[in-house]
């Protein structure tokens, strides 16, 4: 039986790196996708925004950001507009320099407005659609002082009615590069991540350690925790409201997330009734950096990533997973291997993937930074 086919589609406009950018792609109310900001070969931070419409099979581009940023959460709001917040405002180094503004994009206007400045400068955060419409910001990295950096516990609330923002209650610790999903009946799962623990950007944690959010409260609790700390990973909330964790990298081996050579081919579930993760079947092999989103037919695709510090970069493969029977099946391959890019579900239950990131470190024609593509494909079950 046939398990899909990748197609290429339109070029982006330019390339990019989406490293640490939550949700980099989303997908408009009119269908069109969206993707603003991220870094280029020396991540360095754009303003560049696109739009890929999926009638055309085409990206345009659209009104560039008012702020330059790369490692920053893009949102879809309740009302069809999009809220960008935070990232870093400057290119690969240490430390980072965090951005506190937000920016809004409306479709109908086809441009960006003020968002609204946070309480906390912050990158490599997570951003949550609330039930309630607003949006919750949490976790982050901000810099210490000017040869450190810290990871962040503190969270905050955006209200799109009032374009304001406030402060909610703390998580019960600090995390930075975390995937963050909303569960059923209006909480907020966070999970895993990376916490920085030394000056040298090169020293942190990697973290098994998860909680949850109460919109109705402001406060966070802790829930189970993985069976062996994670970054890089994704989270996947399925049909039933239990979430799968996907691969991600040895915190002992990777630096903030970064490829490293022991990247987990091991998945977990979550279960918000009872808090707590189970074992999955492993995936065909180990990744981290990839992205993964839910098929219409209920299924997991996983696609690309990293398991290799030094050499070809991007993984080609592919692999689905089915909740009914708690297995894996390999998918067929993308044209291009790639990390740190964008993937959406379109309208028709099509799967767009573009960008990113296609060799690293000496495989890089540079020797030392990235080789980026600016190429899409489309995966059609």
């Amino acid at each position: 039986m046939s398990r899909g086919q990748w197609a290429p589609a339109g070029e982006l406009p330019w390339e990019r790196n989406l490293f640490g950018a939550e949700s980099a792609a989303v997908r408009l109310k009119d269908g069109r996708v969206l993707i603003a900001g991220g870094g280029d070969e020396r991540l360095g931070p754009q303003d560049g925004t696109a739009l890929f419409d999926p009638r055309a099979g085409a990206w345009t581009t659209a009104a560039p950001l008012r702020e330059a940023r790369r490692m920053h959460s893009t949102t879809l709001l309740a009302d069809g507009r999009v809220l960008v917040t935070g990232g870093s405002g400057r290119a690969s180094g240490f430390p980072v320099r965090p951005l506190d503004s937000a920016e809004l994009y409306d479709p109908a206007e086809r441009s960006w407005s003020d968002g609204g400045r946070m309480g906390q400068a912050r990158c490599g955060h997570s951003a949550t659609l609330l039930p309630d419409g607003r949006v919750l910001v949490a976790g982050g990295t901000t810099a210490r002082s000017a040869d450190s950096e810290r990871s962040l516990s503190s969270a905050e609330v955006f209200d799109p009615a009032s374009g304001l923002w406030a402060p909610t209650g703390s998580m019960t610790d600090a995390r930075s590069l975390h995937p963050a999903v909303a569960l059923p009946g209006g909480g907020v799962l966070v999970a895993g991540g990376w916490a920085a623990t030394r000056r040298d950007w090169r020293t942190g944690a990697g973290l098994a350690y998860c909680e949850r959010y109460d919109p109705a409260t402001g406060r966070w609790t802790v829930t189970g925790g993985f069976f062996a700390a994670r970054t890089g990973h994704r989270l996947t909330t399925l049909a039933d409201g239990t979430v799968l964790a996907t691969g991600g990298g040895d915190p002992d081996a990777g630096t903030q997330g970064r490829p490293d050579p022991y990247s987990r081919a091991t998945a977990e579930r979550y279960d918000p009734a009872t808090g707590t993760w189970s074992r999955e079947a492993d995936m065909p092999c180990g990744r981290a950096l990839h992205q993964a989103v839910r098929l219409p037919t209920g299924e997991v695709l996983v696609m690309g990533g990293t398991d290799d510090a030094l050499g070809e970069a991007g993984y080609r493969s592919t692999a689905r997973y089915d909740p009914r029977f708690g297995t894996w099946t390999e998918g067929p391959g993308m044209a291009v291997g790639r990390i740190d890019f964008a993937a959406a579900v379109l309208a028709d239950g099509r799967v767009l993937v573009a960008g990113g990131s296609v060799r690293t470190g000496p495989a890089a024609p540079s020797g030392s930074f990235l080789r980026l593509t600016r190429t899409s494909e489309l995966f059609t079950a």
